[in-house]
């Protein structure tokens, strides 16, 4: 009553004096406009947005504290769209959805569903998110056992919307990275580096942990709206990452000479380029593909 803070809340608003300065994610895309090239910056409990100015040097538009631990992020755009959404994995238990206003010149918060328990926990999913590439579907990842995916669309006002979790859980699985597959207009996949804890054995001679990576692909069926476990591939334990490449044809490993005369000109058969294909990051050299037939 002296302060004439009578029935008002009080709460505690905590800020560092010395902000995050580790980069711990980064992505492009289109934020605040459209044909706007800018970059998101993740640093630790910081979001930044990014621009290029004239001179190509980066500046940075907007930085928020989101009282958060960012855990992983990812951007999805739907079909039809011009500008990107930012998906958050966080410590909260929540699936975040945010945009970048130009107006208001600040982050604003589209959707913020809870699924799990807060806290840094190993499976609570939050540490991976991948998108699908045609902003259908969304996949929220633990480090072990709990996968949820979410199906996106927009209402009649053009809004964001967003469907009840669909699981995909597996016990005893550590997953090392998960990542969305261009499959088209296909139904959603997802493509997530895996390893079967019930299949790990111990050497008896040298006492080395035995082990291989799989592969897996998750495929959402949109139209009995649930997720099966496609298929998988046996890999090694050097992959640690599957990451997207853009369609490679022939023509680009192995161009065809300069044209020559009409009496002399051969014929050239190039394979035209399918869908993104999924490639594995390992530690050991690839070998060279071979030139087409």
């Amino acid at each position: 009553d002296t302060w004439g803070v009578r029935g008002a809340a009080m709460h505690l608003y905590s800020l560092t004096l010395q902000k995050s300065s580790g980069i711990t994610a980064a992505l492009y895309g289109n934020f605040s406009g459209a044909r706007q090239q800018e970059i998101i910056v993740a640093r630790c409990k910081v979001l930044e947005l990014m621009r290029p100015d004239d001179n190509g040097k980066m500046q940075t538009v907007f930085v928020t504290d989101v009282f958060g631990i960012i855990r992983s992020i990812a951007t999805c755009r739907l079909t039809g769209g011009n500008r990107d959404y930012i998906v958050l994995g966080t410590d909260s238990g929540k699936i975040v959805i945010v945009e970048y206003s130009a107006d208001k010149c600040c982050f604003e918060r589209v959707h913020a569903e809870t699924f799990g328990k807060t806290g840094l926990r190993r499976t609570v999913p939050g540490q991976f998110v991948a998108t699908d590439p045609r902003g259908r579907a969304v996949m929220m990842g633990a480090a072990e056992k709990q996968k949820l995916v979410y199906t996106l669309n927009r209402d009649s006002a053009a809004r964001l919307t967003i469907s009840s979790p669909l699981e995909a859980h597996k016990t005893n699985t550590l997953t090392f990275h998960m990542v969305g597959v261009d499959v088209g207009f296909d139904n959603p996949l997802f493509a997530a580096l895996e390893v079967d804890m019930e299949e790990v054995e111990n050497d008896q001679d040298t006492g080395e942990v035995l082990y291989e990576k799989n592969l897996v692909f998750y495929e959402l069926d949109l139209g009995l709206n649930h997720v099966v476990r496609k298929w998988s591939d046996a890999g090694t334990v050097t992959f640690f990452k599957p990451c997207l490449a853009p369609p490679i044809s022939s023509r680009t490993l192995f161009p065809p000479p300069p044209r020559a005369s009409p009496s002399t000109r051969r014929s050239y058969h190039i394979h035209p380029p399918t869908h993104t294909r999924t490639y594995l990051t390992n530690h050991s050299p690839r070998a060279k593909p071979s030139p087409p037939d």
